[in-house]
Protein backbone atom coordinates (compact mmCIF):
# COMPACT_ATOMS: atom_id res chain seq x y z
CA UNK A 1 0.00 0.00 0.00
CA UNK A 2 3.00 2.29 0.52
CA UNK A 3 3.89 1.66 -3.12
CA UNK A 4 0.26 2.51 -3.95
CA UNK A 5 0.76 5.87 -2.24
CA UNK A 6 3.75 6.47 -4.52
CA UNK A 7 1.70 5.42 -7.55
CA UNK A 8 -0.79 8.15 -6.66
CA UNK A 9 2.06 10.65 -6.95
CA UNK A 10 2.97 9.24 -10.37
CA UNK A 11 -0.64 9.39 -11.55
CA UNK A 12 -0.90 13.05 -10.56
CA UNK A 13 2.54 14.29 -11.63
CA UNK A 14 3.53 12.37 -14.77
CA UNK A 15 0.87 13.95 -17.05
CA UNK A 16 1.92 17.38 -15.75
CA UNK A 17 5.60 16.60 -16.47
CA UNK A 18 6.50 17.18 -12.82
CA UNK A 19 9.15 15.37 -10.81
CA UNK A 20 7.88 12.29 -8.99
CA UNK A 21 10.64 12.66 -6.39
CA UNK A 22 10.41 16.24 -5.20
CA UNK A 23 8.86 18.28 -3.73
CA UNK A 24 7.09 16.24 -1.08
CA UNK A 25 3.35 15.68 -1.27
CA UNK A 26 1.12 18.63 -0.40
CA UNK A 27 -2.56 19.50 -0.29
CA UNK A 28 -3.66 20.61 -3.79
CA UNK A 29 -6.02 23.18 -2.23
CA UNK A 30 -4.01 24.98 0.47
CA UNK A 31 -0.53 23.86 -0.58
CA UNK A 32 0.48 22.72 2.92
CA UNK A 33 3.06 19.91 2.95
CA UNK A 34 1.61 16.60 4.13
CA UNK A 35 3.32 15.32 7.29
CA UNK A 36 4.55 11.72 7.35
CA UNK A 37 1.94 10.76 9.94
CA UNK A 38 -0.79 12.05 7.61
CA UNK A 39 0.58 10.00 4.72
CA UNK A 40 0.11 6.50 6.11
CA UNK A 41 -1.75 4.51 3.41
CA UNK A 42 -5.50 4.21 4.01
CA UNK A 43 -5.16 4.67 7.78
CA UNK A 44 -4.43 8.41 7.55
CA UNK A 45 -7.36 8.86 5.16
CA UNK A 46 -9.68 7.23 7.70
CA UNK A 47 -8.29 9.18 10.67
CA UNK A 48 -8.63 12.49 8.82
CA UNK A 49 -12.09 11.47 7.60
CA UNK A 50 -11.10 12.14 4.01
CA UNK A 51 -10.15 15.79 4.58
CA UNK A 52 -7.00 17.91 4.71
CA UNK A 53 -5.80 18.45 8.28
CA UNK A 54 -5.28 22.18 7.64
CA UNK A 55 -7.92 23.52 5.25
CA UNK A 56 -10.46 20.68 5.67
CA UNK A 57 -10.83 20.35 1.90
CA UNK A 58 -12.11 16.91 0.87
CA UNK A 59 -9.55 14.36 -0.32
CA UNK A 60 -10.65 12.10 -3.15
CA UNK A 61 -11.34 8.55 -1.94
CA UNK A 62 -9.53 7.38 -5.07
CA UNK A 63 -6.20 7.86 -3.29
CA UNK A 64 -7.15 5.24 -0.72
CA UNK A 65 -8.65 3.02 -3.43
CA UNK A 66 -5.38 2.99 -5.38
CA UNK A 67 -3.50 2.08 -2.19
CA UNK A 68 -5.90 -0.77 -1.43
CA UNK A 69 -5.87 -2.10 -4.99
CA UNK A 70 -2.07 -2.00 -5.06
CA UNK A 71 -1.84 -3.78 -1.73
CA UNK A 72 -4.24 -6.52 -2.79
CA UNK A 73 -2.42 -7.10 -6.08
CA UNK A 74 0.90 -7.22 -4.22
CA UNK A 75 -0.61 -9.92 -2.02
CA UNK A 76 -1.84 -11.81 -5.10
CA UNK A 77 1.67 -11.63 -6.60
CA UNK A 78 3.13 -13.08 -3.40
CA UNK A 79 0.52 -15.84 -3.16
CA UNK A 80 1.16 -16.89 -6.76
CA UNK A 81 4.96 -16.65 -6.90
CA UNK A 82 6.05 -16.60 -3.27
CA UNK A 83 8.88 -14.42 -1.98
CA UNK A 84 10.79 -14.35 -5.27
CA UNK A 85 12.12 -12.20 -8.09
CA UNK A 86 9.15 -13.36 -10.17
CA UNK A 87 6.73 -11.83 -7.66
CA UNK A 88 8.72 -8.60 -7.64
CA UNK A 89 8.72 -8.33 -11.44
CA UNK A 90 5.01 -9.11 -11.72
CA UNK A 91 4.24 -6.51 -9.05
CA UNK A 92 6.38 -3.92 -10.87
CA UNK A 93 4.52 -4.72 -14.09
CA UNK A 94 1.13 -4.42 -12.37
CA UNK A 95 2.16 -1.15 -10.73
CA UNK A 96 2.96 0.28 -14.17
CA UNK A 97 -0.48 -0.83 -15.39
CA UNK A 98 -2.19 0.83 -12.41
CA UNK A 99 -0.52 4.16 -13.18
CA UNK A 100 -1.37 3.84 -16.88
CA UNK A 101 -4.99 2.99 -16.09
CA UNK A 102 -5.70 6.06 -14.00
CA UNK A 103 -3.77 8.44 -16.24
CA UNK A 104 -5.72 7.16 -19.23
CA UNK A 105 -9.00 7.61 -17.35
CA UNK A 106 -8.11 11.17 -16.35
CA UNK A 107 -6.36 12.45 -19.47
CA UNK A 108 -6.99 9.84 -22.20
CA UNK A 109 -3.25 9.46 -22.73
CA UNK A 110 -0.80 6.65 -22.06
CA UNK A 111 2.65 8.01 -21.14
CA UNK A 112 5.51 6.96 -23.41
CA UNK A 113 7.76 7.33 -20.37
CA UNK A 114 6.22 4.13 -19.04
CA UNK A 115 5.50 2.02 -22.12
CA UNK A 116 8.62 2.65 -24.23
CA UNK A 117 11.18 1.70 -21.55
CA UNK A 118 8.73 -0.90 -20.28
CA UNK A 119 8.90 -2.91 -23.51
CA UNK A 120 12.64 -3.83 -23.30
CA UNK A 121 12.61 -3.98 -19.48
CA UNK A 122 9.81 -6.54 -19.30
CA UNK A 123 11.11 -8.35 -22.39
CA UNK A 124 14.29 -9.33 -20.57
CA UNK A 125 12.64 -9.59 -17.15
CA UNK A 126 10.22 -12.21 -18.46
CA UNK A 127 13.14 -14.57 -19.12
CA UNK A 128 13.30 -15.58 -15.44
CA UNK A 129 9.81 -17.10 -15.66
CA UNK A 130 10.06 -20.85 -16.44
CA UNK A 131 6.89 -20.79 -18.56
CA UNK A 132 8.19 -17.95 -20.72
CA UNK A 133 10.85 -17.92 -23.43
CA UNK A 134 12.45 -15.00 -25.22
CA UNK A 135 10.62 -16.06 -28.39
CA UNK A 136 7.28 -15.86 -26.57
CA UNK A 137 8.02 -12.32 -25.44
CA UNK A 138 9.19 -11.20 -28.87
CA UNK A 139 6.08 -12.69 -30.47
CA UNK A 140 4.04 -11.01 -27.73
CA UNK A 141 5.47 -7.62 -28.68
CA UNK A 142 4.74 -8.23 -32.36
CA UNK A 143 1.28 -9.64 -31.70
CA UNK A 144 0.42 -6.88 -29.25
CA UNK A 145 1.72 -3.83 -31.02
CA UNK A 146 1.20 -5.23 -34.50
CA UNK A 147 -2.42 -6.31 -34.04
CA UNK A 148 -3.60 -2.97 -32.66
CA UNK A 149 -1.57 -1.07 -35.26
CA UNK A 150 -3.29 -3.07 -38.00
CA UNK A 151 -6.73 -2.45 -36.49
CA UNK A 152 -6.01 1.27 -36.13
CA UNK A 153 -4.70 1.48 -39.71
CA UNK A 154 -7.74 -0.31 -41.17
CA UNK A 155 -10.15 1.84 -39.15
CA UNK A 156 -8.45 5.03 -40.28
CA UNK A 157 -8.38 3.86 -43.90
CA UNK A 158 -12.13 3.17 -43.85
CA UNK A 159 -13.41 6.07 -41.75
CA UNK A 160 -10.63 8.64 -42.29
CA UNK A 161 -10.63 9.11 -38.52
CA UNK A 162 -8.30 8.03 -35.73
CA UNK A 163 -10.06 5.36 -33.68
CA UNK A 164 -7.20 4.13 -31.53
CA UNK A 165 -4.24 6.09 -30.25
CA UNK A 166 -0.62 5.05 -30.47
CA UNK A 167 -0.52 4.77 -26.69
CA UNK A 168 -2.75 1.69 -26.75
CA UNK A 169 -0.48 0.09 -29.35
CA UNK A 170 2.65 0.63 -27.25
CA UNK A 171 0.82 -0.49 -24.12
CA UNK A 172 -0.19 -3.81 -25.65
CA UNK A 173 3.36 -4.27 -26.94
CA UNK A 174 4.60 -3.84 -23.35
CA UNK A 175 1.97 -6.30 -22.14
CA UNK A 176 3.08 -8.77 -24.80
CA UNK A 177 6.69 -8.44 -23.68
CA UNK A 178 5.69 -9.54 -20.17
CA UNK A 179 3.06 -12.23 -20.76
CA UNK A 180 3.74 -13.40 -24.33
CA UNK A 181 1.55 -13.83 -27.38
CA UNK A 182 -0.95 -16.10 -25.64
CA UNK A 183 -1.44 -13.49 -22.97
CA UNK A 184 -1.94 -10.85 -25.67
CA UNK A 185 -4.75 -12.86 -27.28
CA UNK A 186 -6.44 -13.28 -23.91
CA UNK A 187 -5.96 -9.60 -23.08
CA UNK A 188 -7.47 -8.40 -26.36
CA UNK A 189 -10.48 -10.68 -25.95
CA UNK A 190 -11.04 -9.71 -22.31
CA UNK A 191 -10.51 -6.00 -22.97
CA UNK A 192 -12.89 -6.02 -25.93
CA UNK A 193 -15.59 -7.84 -23.96
CA UNK A 194 -15.37 -5.64 -20.87
CA UNK A 195 -14.92 -2.47 -22.91
CA UNK A 196 -18.02 -3.23 -24.95
CA UNK A 197 -20.06 -3.98 -21.83
CA UNK A 198 -18.97 -0.75 -20.13
CA UNK A 199 -19.52 1.25 -23.32
CA UNK A 200 -23.06 -0.04 -23.70
CA UNK A 201 -23.74 0.67 -20.02
CA UNK A 202 -22.52 4.25 -20.44
CA UNK A 203 -24.76 4.74 -23.46
CA UNK A 204 -27.78 3.46 -21.55
CA UNK A 205 -27.11 5.36 -18.31
CA UNK A 206 -25.61 8.57 -19.67
CA UNK A 207 -27.52 8.70 -22.94
CA UNK A 208 -24.34 8.71 -25.02
CA UNK A 209 -24.34 7.78 -28.69
CA UNK A 210 -22.17 5.26 -30.54
CA UNK A 211 -19.46 7.91 -31.08
CA UNK A 212 -18.83 8.24 -27.34
CA UNK A 213 -15.15 7.49 -26.73
CA UNK A 214 -13.88 5.65 -23.67
CA UNK A 215 -10.19 4.98 -22.97
CA UNK A 216 -9.13 1.45 -23.92
CA UNK A 217 -5.97 1.35 -21.78
CA UNK A 218 -7.77 0.45 -18.52
CA UNK A 219 -9.45 -2.53 -20.17
CA UNK A 220 -6.15 -3.76 -21.63
CA UNK A 221 -4.61 -3.47 -18.16
CA UNK A 222 -7.48 -5.35 -16.52
CA UNK A 223 -7.25 -8.06 -19.18
CA UNK A 224 -3.50 -8.50 -18.64
CA UNK A 225 -3.82 -8.65 -14.83
CA UNK A 226 -6.67 -11.14 -15.13
CA UNK A 227 -4.53 -13.34 -17.38
CA UNK A 228 -1.66 -13.33 -14.89
CA UNK A 229 -3.74 -14.60 -11.98
CA UNK A 230 -6.75 -16.32 -13.54
CA UNK A 231 -5.89 -16.86 -17.20
CA UNK A 232 -5.21 -20.61 -16.98
CA UNK A 233 -8.39 -21.26 -15.00
CA UNK A 234 -10.60 -19.18 -17.32
CA UNK A 235 -9.16 -20.75 -20.49
CA UNK A 236 -9.49 -24.27 -19.06
CA UNK A 237 -13.12 -23.74 -18.09
CA UNK A 238 -13.89 -22.04 -21.40
CA UNK A 239 -12.79 -25.06 -23.39
CA UNK A 240 -14.43 -27.41 -20.88
CA UNK A 241 -17.86 -25.91 -21.62
CA UNK A 242 -17.32 -25.49 -25.37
Amino acid sequence: MCIGSFLNVCIYRLPAFKSIISPSSSCPTCGKAIKFYDNIPVLSYLILKGRCRYCKSPISPRYACVEIITGLLALCSFLKYGLSFQALIIFAFISALIVITYIDIDHKIIPNRITLPGIPIFLFASIIFPEMHLTDSLLGILAGGGSLFLIAWIYKAITKKIGMGGGDIKLLAMIGAMIGWKGVLFTIYAASATGTAVGVLFMLVKGKNMKFAIPFGPFLSIGAITYIFLGDIIIERYFLFM
